[in-house]
């Protein structure tokens, strides 16, 4: 159950339909709609969301309540991205995700990214002047889109005027969603659209 009261926020879960680590997907929107929270999953198409175990074993199929063309991401207060290295790879060359992304960042709102999920980040050009962490192997790619990378179990950063929170692996979801829900609940934060 979440810490804070997140009824009233409206949360954007952004995946394709194959490849999203299990627990990074699953975990995150099960604690929000416990605290409360609206929660869609906007997948690539309406099919089923295939999970995956640590990138290789069938993991829970989730059904998507919306296709990432569909959906409107200036009706969320933040915008969420799994990571599973094949979802995150297909996802950073989806244009509606790319869009989503920016969407978010261009209007302050924030943003949560764990394990591959960056990549999405990296993709739409919004790292520059952040610090963030991610699974170990994508630190060359942040810091060559203008990013500084750390080995943090979570990065909450406000710098550019929008919140980032970002996390390496399934193993840091504890403190994850304690940032999560801080950024749907902190000051600057808009309750529901």
């Amino acid at each position: 159950m979440a810490d804070k009261d997140l009824s009233g926020r409206r949360v954007l879960v952004i995946v394709t339909n194959y490849g999203a680590e299990q627990d990074e997907l699953l975990v995150p929107v099960r604690h929000l709609r416990e605290g409360g929270a609206e929660v869609d999953i906007a997948a690539a198409s309406d099919e089923p969301v295939k999970t995956l175990v640590g990138d290789k074993d069938p993991g829970e199929t989730v059904e998507p309540t919306l296709t990432l063309p569909n959906a409107d991401p200036g009706a969320y207060d933040l915008l969420l991205i799994p990571g599973g290295t094949l979802n995150a790879d297909t996802l950073r060359r989806n244009e509606s995700a790319i869009d989503a992304v920016r969407s978010f960042t261009t209007s302050h709102r924030p943003v949560a990214a764990i394990c591959h999920g960056p990549w999405a980040l990296v993709e739409a050009g919004v790292v520059g002047g952040k610090t963030l962490t991610s699974y170990p192997s994508l630190q060359t790619d942040i810091r060559n889109a203008g990013g500084s990378w750390v080995d943090k179990s979570v990065v909450s950063d406000d710098a550019e005027e929008w919140v980032l929170v970002t996390s390496r692996n399934p193993g840091d979801l504890d403190d994850f969603l304690k940032e999560v829900d801080e950024a749907l609940t902190g000051p600057g934060t808009r309750p529901g659209s």
